[in-house]
């Protein structure tokens, strides 16, 4: 192994970092509007989130002066740089994880003729899966998933006639909604009074909430960047 190995392995790292970065800039436009209070929480979110991916592109700029100066072994130096590289493929929803989490199935409760607030008293929308989505992000989620599809700041669910698109693929119900977290406080958020749960109970939509010791959240599919290039620092 030489040191080209070691340059190109982390402009790959340092590629993928700025990557996340337009996920996180995207995020605005993807996410549904919310209360107020919930509104800055997610803003908060938003800005830690940011402020974490500009440390680990600080790591990744030491790890490249270390092996320029600090002559580290070449073993070591591969050792740090995956590391760094599988932190910032979880962080961006590119790895498989799991944990401890809850799963949500939803769908139409049938028979139901009660009036509500839901567009559609029968079925599940994409609205519906959307605040579902933004309330385990705001109990602290740390990973999402809907019928096998990651959820990530690039992902759009949207309604497509019968079915609802999640990530370009049409999903049917039941729809589970899986999440990796502090499994109490999960469950507890969307069990809330006049939460969640009660809200889409009001629309027709069935939940069954189940407490799970582990969950897996699958990884999202490789990004592609068409139009968006790197922009070369002046050296």
């Amino acid at each position: 192994m030489n040191r080209t190995f070691f340059f190109s392995f982390t402009v790959l790292v340092f590629i993928l970092g700025v990557m996340l970065g337009f996920q996180l800039r995207g995020a605005n436009a993807g996410n549904t509007a919310v209360p107020g209070d919930r509104e800055q929480k997610l803003a908060m979110e938003k800005k830690n989130l940011v402020e974490e991916l500009y440390e680990m592109q600080l790591e990744i700029n030491d790890l490249s002066t270390k092996l320029d100066q600090a002559g580290i072994g070449q073993k070591e130096a591969e050792e740090a740089l995956r590391l760094e590289l599988a932190k910032i493929k979880r962080f961006a929803g590119l790895s498989e994880v799991s944990g401890p989490g809850v799963e949500f199935i939803i769908q139409s409760r049938p028979g139901q003729t009660e009036p509500g607030p839901g567009r559609n008293l029968q079925n599940v929308t994409d609205h519906h899966l959307l605040k579902t989505v933004n309330e385990l992000h705001c109990a602290g989620a740390q990973a999402v998933a809907i019928n096998g599809q990651r959820i990530t700041t690039l992902s759009e669910v949207r309604q497509a006639g019968e079915h609802i698109n999640v990530n370009g693929v049409p999903l049917s119900p039941p729809y589970h909604v899986i999440a990796i977290g502090d499994t109490p406080a999960l469950k507890g958020r969307l069990e809330l009074k006049e939460g969640l749960v009660d809200y889409l109970n009001a629309c027709g939509i069935s939940v069954e909430a189940l407490e799970k010791d582990e969950v897996v959240v699958p990884a999202s599919d490789e990004l592609y960047y068409e139009y968006a290039k790197i922009v070369k620092e002046n050296m």
